[in-house]
């Protein structure tokens, strides 16, 4: 594990700004950092306001859509609400269904099967439409490479209004019109809106057409601040400020679906990292294990009973779904020792028996164990389809494209990818893809790193630091939770390894002549204890505990040196 700690900002703009903010020096350096630097971007920063939402006109097409769902609702036309099966695309497609439910009955849902149609917009799903008389289908979170789909539909008289966020080829679809900030000739202030996030523009867009305002949209925004935690968007911009309000809808209102999942949940608040862990595993569960479908269900479900008989079915298939994906990913890491490929600069791992619905996870879980690009293979009818995921720093989605000579298609974002191949290109493309990452990746990139925010002294921690850093919230990409370096503390003595498996450390931490102990928990680091014999240096987040009711301040640790 590397540590690096990030340049320090320009002392004086330090000074200054946690003068004008009355704030500790440390607090104004973290903002700095985060590009706030005046004290009215610092207001909008702590106080985000939906008035700082962008016009969704300024998206290119927007009128064009907007337009064409009118009249599809002045006409009684029937239209189909279609999305991807992962979290991003069931929330998008509950959103959109229900708010164009309350405008009009004909509307209906389809999420595409991930074993029978696989990834994106499907010749089946066009069929479903053109034979059950729609004649417009709204495709969220998948689209932008659908050409030849698309003009299938055309040629059966079924309209496509695409909303999707994935990077497009060098081709747009002929749809009615295609929503995405990502479009070269798209002009939209921010780029990194989610799936859902788009589908949430496509509806301000509809409901200012109709004399609403953002504060009659707010209920639909625990979905897109669960789509934007889960899809792994920066939380920067306008996400920060979906996010921000989604997480006060979640805590305070949230629909029937999310209530049901969040019931037994012991905590007041849930924070971004709840939704994560908790909420967003559940719903991609579905996906995953049966059908996307479920998901749509049970966060659409207007009853509350109902929704809880939902979230049970969805709570076995998410327990399904880890056992599957531990006993996966053992295999994997034993095929790897097998074919001694430890020292290989990706990892690319196939079986036909693999489980299509958690291979992504499993890549995931193989960077643990070797942090490189990885790809996890497994047979799809008569294809191989992979989940492809990436270390800090290194885009795979470009390193897929220089092999795309081997690929049928593939699709996705610079960490995150999923592709399909004929079975013939197996070898051929794991040999070009493992030449690509070691021609082209730096060599540092291969070993984890933390990276520092800033140094600081264990006494500095007051509960007006915490509640102001608290306030810096939601954490996520481009705006993470502050990792802090305290060197030469030391234990008690009344350190331990904690857990079942004895796996996590809990310690109790002096630092210099304080004498107060702080509390400190490092979960997978219970090898360290032995690091805690003398002196160490730590790299940490704040974090909170409650325990029986009581809340307080943990140093949450990542490393011990």
């Amino acid at each position: 594990m590397r540590w690096t700690l990030k340049t320090a900002p320009n002392l004086s703009l330090v000074d200054e700004l946690s003068e004008v903010l009355s704030i500790d020096k440390v607090l104004s350096s973290l903002l700095i950092q985060r590009g706030v630097q005046t004290f009215d971007q610092a207001k909008k920063f702590f106080r985000p306001s939906l008035d700082d939402l962008h016009d969704p006109f300024l998206l290119k097409d927007m009128d064009i859509a907007v337009s064409r769902i009118e009249k599809a609702i002045a006409n009684n036309e029937n239209i189909l609400i279609y999305g991807d099966y992962d979290v991003d695309g069931t929330t998008a497609v509950s959103l959109v269904s229900s708010y164009l439910k309350t405008i009009t009955n004909h509307i209906a849902t389809y999420i595409p099967d991930r074993y029978g149609e696989g990834y994106g917009i499907s010749t089946q799903g066009i069929d479903f439409a053109a034979d059950n008389n729609f004649s417009l289908i709204i495709a969220l979170d998948c689209g932008i490479k659908a050409i030849d789909k698309v003009a299938y539909a055309t040629k059966k008289k079924v309209d496509f209004i695409i909303c999707d966020h994935h990077k497009p080829g060098d081709k747009i679809p002929k749809a009615v019109a295609v929503l995405n900030p990502k479009r070269k000739d798209c002009s939209y202030p921010f780029d990194e809106l989610c799936g859902c996030g788009v589908g949430f523009k496509l509806i301000q867009a509809l409901a200012s057409k109709r004399g609403k305002t953002l504060e009659d949209l707010t209920t639909y925004l625990d979905l897109v601040a669960t789509a934007i935690a889960a899809d792994i968007v920066p939380i920067t911009g306008e996400n920060r400020i979906l996010t921000y309000f989604g997480l006060q809808v979640i805590n305070s209102n949230p629909r029937n679906g999310i209530k049901a999942i969040i019931q037994g949940v012991k905590k007041n608040i849930l924070t971004i990292t709840d939704v994560v862990f908790i909420i967003a595993p559940r719903i991609n569960a579905a996906g995953r294990m049966k059908h996307g479908n479920y998901a749509v269900e049970l966060l659409t479900e207007m009853d509350y009973e109902t929704a809880i008989s939902f979230a049970a079915s969805i709570e076995k298939f998410n327990i399904e779904r880890k056992e599957i994906d531990k006993k996966i990913t053992y295999e994997a890491l034993q095929q790897i020792e097998a074919a001694d490929e430890k020292e290989k600069f990706s990892t690319v791992v196939y079986s036909e028996d693999w489980h299509k619905g958690v291979i992504g996870i499993v890549a995931s879980r193989l960077i643990e164990s070797y942090y490189r690009p990885t790809l996890v293979f497994t047979k799809s009818g008569e294809k191989l389809a992979a989940s492809a995921r990436s270390v800090k720093g290194f885009d795979v989605y470009e390193a897929l494209e220089q092999c795309s000579e081997h690929l049928e298609q593939f699709g996705g974002h610079k960490y995150a990818a999923g592709l399909t191949l004929s079975p013939d290109q197996y070898i051929p493309f794991k040999e070009k893809f493992e030449a690509v990452v070691k021609k082209t990746i730096d060599k540092e990139l291969l070993i984890p790193e933390i990276a520092i925010d800033s140094p600081l002294e264990l006494s500095d921690i007051t509960p007006k630091f915490f509640r102001i850093l608290k306030q810096m919230g939601p954490f996520g990409p481009k705006n993470m939770k502050p990792v802090f370096t305290t060197n030469a503390v030391r234990d008690n003595g009344y350190g331990k390894r904690v857990g079942v498996d004895k796996s996590h450390l809990k310690l109790n931490i002096i630092n210099g002549a304080d004498q107060k102990t702080y509390n400190a928990i490092g979960f997978g680091l219970g090898d360290k204890i032995t690091s805690t014999q003398n002196d160490f240096d730590i790299a940490y987040n704040l974090d909170e505990n409650e325990w029986n009711g009581n809340t307080s301040i943990q140093l949450l640790i990542k490393d011990i040196k």
